[in-house]
């Protein structure tokens, strides 16, 4: 083979690649269904941004509902209202490790949406337990459906929230996910845009 054929063969070979990688790219936002943002948020005192009205994963969640129309359900308890950081960490250090379903306020009928976005903070490795209490009721309610996992955090990433989000939605197709810092949410909306962009 000469040296013309090996320059043809490698530019076709990149071509080809360039091309199938293209084609195995999720696209998982339908544009004929729904999309709902199921999330939970935590306003208060907050690590790295201090005591703020409105919690982290709330702005992700305005941001998603702008960038997709999708619509809202908030996890809403009043358990954690008014802690300050430090014992609400070690509260949710116990409810983890006892395995604790909190209650929470109202409720969706999951049955009209086709894209489910899921996001919260990560508190010890996972989402807060009261997530765990939507997750169980509405264990059967996901299958078929795409399920995309977000979290804000200071440096815990994903965490096992998506691990958790498969085992508790099984006939789901969970994705990947996406995480973004705290104190990053009000100047880094890009970010969130362009993960939503690549979902298209």
């Amino acid at each position: 083979m000469n040296i013309k054929s090996i320059i043809t063969a490698a530019i076709a070979l990149l071509v080809s690649t360039a091309c199938s990688g293209g084609a195995k790219r999720e696209k998982v936002m339908n544009k004929e269904g729904k999309a709902i943002v199921m999330f939970f948020s935590h306003a208060g005192d907050n690590y790295a941004v201090g005591n703020i009205e409105v919690g982290n994963t709330k702005i992700v969640a305005d941001y998603i509902t702008e960038l997709t129309g999708a619509e809202q359900f908030e996890i809403v308890t009043h358990k954690y209202d008014g802690m300050a950081y430090t014992p609400l960490i070690n509260l949710a250090k116990e409810e983890t490790k006892k395995g604790e379903l909190p209650e929470y306020e109202g409720d969706v009928d999951m049955s009209g949406y086709d894209t489910v976005f899921i996001g919260g903070p990560v508190w010890w490795g996972t989402y807060p337990q009261v997530m765990f209490t939507f997750f169980k009721k509405h264990a059967n309610d996901l299958k078929g459906k795409t399920v995309i996992p977000f979290t804000t955090h200071e440096g815990s990433g994903l965490a096992n929230c998506v691990e958790d989000v498969k085992d508790a939605f099984p006939g789901a197709n969970v994705l990947k996910g996406f995480s973004i810092y705290g104190h990053e949410v009000r100047t880094e909306k890009a970010k969130v845009e362009k993960w939503i962009n690549g979902l298209k």
